[in-house]
């Protein structure tokens, strides 16, 4: 199946359809309106669906939607605060409902579709069957094959490699998501940090050595985690919080799980 990261393929195609106009009057004023072609969006983002479907040779497509509420906002209130106020292309929430009435959609409450993304392709009955399909850089810390369109790339991320990516990010923060991480850590120097045995008290030491908590480390992994199958707590559809006495023991339980098969 190919798990779609709908919220970015939406969002490009009602942006690209929108249009300002500008219209003169004899008075010499200009009054300035946004138009849009939403049936040319439908058909764009249709293609687009295609296209995945012949190059990925996969018939299967399931979109992935952000829901209204964000569990991280509980994490830390100003997660993502920087995007409140930019306004989303004109038509998107038509489109998205539209996308729901035309395709296969899954929507999690609380969670972003990156989250929907992450569980699904990590989901045990899954495994090798499911491609993640989005440009967004943050999907490599989910161990999985992954398809970035605007390269070409084609990935297939081991659990080592995602842990060591989400370990990164965690000392380097993402801006354009709203958390920080640590000044002056940029990729290179966080590498160089965690080195040939990436582990989390290298990440925990790095922030108490900064003048942080371990608490305030740990906030920094869970905004930064992108949800696997064992960081979603099926039975009461919430996640599983990073470094949480309740996600140590479902790791344990999971790891197990796979191991037996």
């Amino acid at each position: 199946m190919l798990l779609v990261d709908a919220d970015l393929y939406l969002y490009r195609a009602t942006a690209a359809t929108e249009q300002e106009i500008c219209w003169d009057e004899d008075d010499g004023s200009n009054i300035w309106s946004l138009d849009t072609d939403l049936k040319l969006a439908k058909e764009m983002f249709f293609d687009q669906m295609e296209t995945f479907k012949e190059t990925l040779h996969d018939d299967r497509v399931i979109l992935c939607l952000t829901s209204k509420k964000n569990f991280r906002r509980d994490v830390d209130p100003r997660y993502k605060n920087n995007r409140v106020k930019i306004r989303k292309p004109l038509g998107y929430l038509a489109m998205v409902d539209w996308a729901k009435h035309h395709f296969s959609t899954v929507s999690l409450d609380g969670l972003e579709a990156d989250d929907v993304m992450g569980i699904l392709a990590t989901k045990p009955e899954n495994k090798d069957k499911a491609i993640i399909v989005s440009d967004d850089k943050d999907m490599k810390t989910v161990p999985a094959k992954i398809y970035r369109p605007m390269s070409g790339e084609r990935l297939d991320i081991t659990e080592a490699e995602a842990d060591r990516f989400f370990l990164t990010q965690c000392l380097t923060g993402d801006p354009t998501d709203g958390y920080q991480g640590l000044k002056g850590f940029g990729p290179k120097t966080a590498e160089k940090l965690l080195g040939s045995r990436p582990d989390w008290s290298i990440v925990e030491k790095a922030y108490i050595k900064a003048g942080f908590t371990k608490q305030d480390a740990l906030t920094q992994a869970r905004l930064a985690r992108i949800l696997r199958w064992c960081d979603w707590d099926y039975e009461n559809k919430k996640p599983i919080l990073y470094g949480s006495k309740e996600h140590g023991t479902t790791r344990t339980i999971h790891e197990g799980k796979a191991a037996t098969g």
